[in-house]
């Protein structure tokens, strides 16, 4: 399943592309995240409770950030694995400056397995955007607060 979108972040391009890889902010800011760790190995690991129609769950994973060219991009790719199934992702988060904020756009490429596999690619679609876009709105909120 393709995803994309993008969202205005009232903030500079630098701020706003520090903030994307600071994980208390990106923990504080995701829906249903629990807890993301950096790892030893330059990873994060995460745990998030994900509930999509009547498949709800725990999943544990973990988040790689990749290709950075700060502060302009970055690829992010995450594997989780939960009772209900599993999510592999990879994407490119751009960021361009724009009228006294920044730009992220966002385009990837998702998959889904298990239980959460049967509930409809729509239902995943509109679950999923509406993640990515609490995400955006928490996440600007932190950043004009600080």
């Amino acid at each position: 399943m393709k995803i994309q979108g993008s969202y205005n972040i009232p903030a500079s391009q630098e701020i706003v592309f520090t903030q994307l890889l600071n994980p208390k902010v990106l923990a504080s800011a995701l829906p249903g995240c629990e807890r993301l760790a950096p790892s030893p190995d330059g990873t994060y690991q995460a745990v998030m409770k994900v509930g999509i129609a009547a498949v709800k769950g725990t999943y544990k994973g973990r988040v790689e950030i990749l290709d950075q060219k700060p502060p302009e991009e970055f690829r992010i790719r995450v594997n989780a694995t939960g009772k209900a199934g599993f999510l592999k992702g990879d994407g490119k988060i751009v960021l361009v400056p724009s009228d006294g904020g920044t730009i992220v756009s966002y385009s990837g490429e998702t998959q889904v397995g298990g239980m959460i596999a049967a509930i409809g690619q729509r239902m995943i679609q509109a679950a999923t955007k509406q993640i990515v876009s609490q995400f955006f709105q928490a996440f600007a909120k932190h950043v004009q607060e600080h």
